[in-house]
Parts: structure tokens; sequence; C-alpha cells
């Protein structure tokens, strides 16, 4: 079931009260345009001629030394190696980080203000052509990581097996995903198994992990003309590279077409960046990984509209993926 609506009108009211303290006029309105863990407002001040996007994160997933870390990396994107990513709007006293709590919510939430990016999100009937592009734009994040700096602070989480499969999860655990019986979580936990293997043979180099988008999918890409780009870091944390192309497959894992799409993305990113044969060969067991984590998130975010509509036949469809890649990779 969705989250209870008093919590949400709770969180309605706490951002319109607080949206004087980003110098918005009292004419501004704030529309919920998305809610699955962080909730997200689009914010429009007629008055100040402003669009603007307010995200509302979660309580206990970020401190506030990540969020600022995440944040000096968009800045540092935008700067040194021109992605597009949302600036950040600070607000009145001049922190791009703001509180929201009192009474209307407990426990306090952090909320950061970003600028809006015009574009539309890729169309998933005609794919080729974005993945292309998300190919390009991902050697130039990952480029970017190898050669960055990290400045002193930057905290981040870390996506490997153990906090993605194994025994400290972030996302929970995937045995608790919906429909699961005995016959299922066997052949989820030989899949777990074979890529634990896998991914151990492959190695954390530093040519293969480091810091990287984390959700990188269709949904998070904007197009506008022939500029791409990138929104929603709030995953972002240290992984292996070749997650974000995992990532940029979810929830379509299974389409028919999906060789196809990694061509484009594998050929995109070699117009910036070489990918060697000993990574493109990987490429199953990262998108298979993150298959199996996207299991164990519907699992533990069952009240979402997001994980209802997946359900039980996305842990099916994930048991038909393990069969295949089983009998290539086991």
């Amino acid at each position: 079931m969705n989250q209870p609506e008093p919590k949400l009108a709770r969180i309605d009211r706490a951002v319109a009260a607080a949206l004087p303290r980003w110098g918005c006029s009292p004419a501004a309105t704030a529309h919920m345009i998305n809610h699955s863990e962080n909730v997200t407002y689009r914010v429009d001040d007629r008055e100040a001629g402003r669009t603007t996007i307010l995200r509302v994160h979660r309580p206990g997933y970020h401190s506030e030394a990540a969020i600022r870390s995440e944040l000096r990396w968009l800045d540092a994107l935008r700067d040194e190696v021109g992605v597009v990513t949302a600036a950040t709007v600070p607000a009145r006293d001049g922190a791009t980080i703001q509180t929201l709590g009192g009474d209307e919510l407990a426990p306090p939430r952090y909320a950061v203000m970003f600028s809006f990016l015009a574009g539309a999100e890729p169309s998933e009937a005609a794919l080729l052509e974005p993945f292309e592009r998300l190919g390009e734009v991902s050697a130039r994040l990952h480029g970017h990581a190898r050669r960055w700096l990290l400045p002193d602070g930057f905290v981040r989480q870390t996506w490997d097996f153990d906090t993605m499969l194994g025994s400290r999860p972030i996302w929970g655990d995937w045995r608790a995903g919906m429909g699961l019986d005995v016959a299922s979580e066997a052949q989820l936990q030989r899949l777990a198994d074979a890529i634990q293997r896998r991914l151990r043979r492959y190695g954390q180099g530093a040519d293969r992990f480091g810091l990287i988008h984390a959700d990188l999918r269709l949904a998070n890409l904007l197009l506008e003309g022939p500029t791409t780009k990138v929104i929603d870091f709030d995953d972002c944390g240290f992984g292996w590279y070749l997650y974000d192309l995992g990532a940029a497959l979810s929830f379509i894992e299974d389409r028919p077409d999906v060789p196809d799409l990694i061509d484009a993305w594998v050929r995109g990113y070699r117009r910036v960046a070489p990918l060697d044969a000993a990574d493109a060969a990987e490429i199953p067991t990262f998108i298979l990984l993150r298959r199996l984590l996207l299991v164990a998130w519907i699992g533990s975010h069952a009240e979402t509209n997001l994980a209802q509509s997946m359900g039980r036949a996305y842990t099916e469809g994930s048991c038909a993926l393990a069969e295949r890649y089983l009998e290539r990779f086991a």
C-alpha cells in the first residue's frame, strides 16, 4: 500500500512553510512530482519568474556530510568536464542543505533546492540513440572519477557485493523479495553465488571500481536536442564502473533488444574512453547484479507505487534471467 496520506500531507506543509528560506514569494507553489524514497517537488514562483526542484531526503539514509559530498561532485562534473547536471540553489542564509523539522516532521529531514533542467526522458519506444548517448556521458563521469582528487571530508556509501547482496545490504535482503518460494530462492541463491565468484575474480582495481552514479537509468536522463543531462545523484557512491550499465537497464532487462542496447551503450562509451574485452565480457554479471538488487529493493519498499507495479512478476522474471545466466556462467 502507499505511504499514508497524513505523512505526505505533513511533508507538504513543511515544504510550504520552508519556501521563504530560498527567497520564494508568497505566491510560490510546490507540487510533488515524485515519491519513492525521497520526496521531490517542482516549485513554481511566478512572481520571481523562477522554477526550481526541491528534494526532501528520506530520514536515516544519508548524513549531511554525504549529501554535501554528492553536491561537490555535481559541481565538479559541471565545472571540470561539462556534464550538464542541476546546480544547487542556496537558501537565503547561504546554506545549500536545509533541515525541515518542527511539529510537522519527526524525524527532521534534509532538503536541497536545485535548478530546473529542461528536457525529456527518453521514450522506451526508441532507445538505441539514447543508450549511445548514455554510454558517452557514463564514460565522461567515469573518466572524471578516475582523475578527481576527492575533497577532504568526502563521504559516500560503497556499492560492493557485501552491501548489495551480502551481509550488509543497503537496500535490504533479496530473500525478502516479493513472491519468493523455496525453489525460486534456491535458484536466486545460485545466481548470487555465481555473481560473487565472478566479481571476486574481476576485482576492485582503480581502473574498474570508483565513484559512480549508481542509478544511471533512463528516468535520470534528460534529453534536449543534442544535449544530454544527468539528474538524481542520490545513490552515487563507490562501485564498479560497469554497474552503471547494469543500472541503465533497470526494469527492462528482459527486453528482446537488450543486446542491441548494450552494443549502443558500449559504442558511445568507447567514443570517449576505452573499454577492453575483459570488461565487456563481464557486462551480463552487472546486469544480473542490478536485477537481484532490485528484487531486494522491491521487497524492502513494498509501500511504493514502483514496487507495487513490479511485484511478484519481477521476481519471476528474475528467475528466468538467472537460469539463462547460470547456463552460461555458473
